[in-house]
């Protein structure tokens, strides 16, 4: 190992799920479980759910002060966010299952600017490209190996949950997330907390 190399840690950023709404969202993934073959699917552990707003990579720890700067940056013109977690589906359509999720709902339209400003704060930290178009979600798992009677099983089932509501809360921080990778699976710690600096929004400004 090359001792020169400077550290670096695997950076994602996003929003925590609160513990009773990742407690709704393992119990659909139950009832998925319930009906495919176990190899079928890797399913994302309930205290690794979460709602990414952008994966950057490695990133050198001796710029990690700085990236905290810009995304404390970004966060100060923003209120707290009311989130409403409903609807499972999948990318990149029913018919062809491979990435299972539940769908975020942002009534104001602040998650889809305040990933943007995320974005643009970050830029000079990854070599990842922007999301040409952001959909908040939060991934349940990723298919693997389904056959077709499997992704039609699969298929019919989130059909029958697109109307699912797993409730809602108020966001009001992001948080920087480092990944650590290992033969069990990923580990994720938040390094730091960003909390928006804007004004409470109230029923007048609807």
């Amino acid at each position: 190992m090359d001792s020169a190399r400077p550290e670096r840690y695997r950076l994602f950023v996003a929003i925590r799920i609160p513990d009773q709404i990742k407690v709704a969202m393992a119990a659909a993934q139950a009832e998925l479980r319930h009906v495919l073959p176990e190899r079928a699917v890797n399913w994302t552990k309930p205290e690794q759910l979460h709602l990414t707003l952008k994966f950057l990579g490695n990133v050198e720890v001796q710029r990690v002060d700085t990236l905290m700067q810009q995304l404390g940056g970004a966060c100060n013109g923003f209120s707290p966010l009311r989130l409403g977690a409903e609807r499972v589906g999948a990318f990149p359509d029913l018919r062809f299952p491979r990435v299972i999720w539940v769908g975020l709902k942002d009534d104001t339209g602040q998650l889809t600017q305040l990933q943007g400003a995320v974005e643009a704060a970050s830029g000079e930290f990854t070599s990842q490209p922007a999301e040409e178009r952001f959909s908040g979600h939060v991934t349940l798992g990723r298919a693997k190996r389904l056959n077709r009677r499997e992704a039609q099983i699969l298929s019919g089932w989130l059909s029958r949950m697109a109307d699912r509501s797993f409730g809602e809360w108020t966001a009001n921080e992001i948080d920087l997330m480092r990944s650590e990778l290992s033969s069990e699976g990923a580990r994720h710690t938040s390094i730091g907390r960003l909390p928006f600096k804007g004004l409470t929004t109230t029923g007048l400004d609807e």
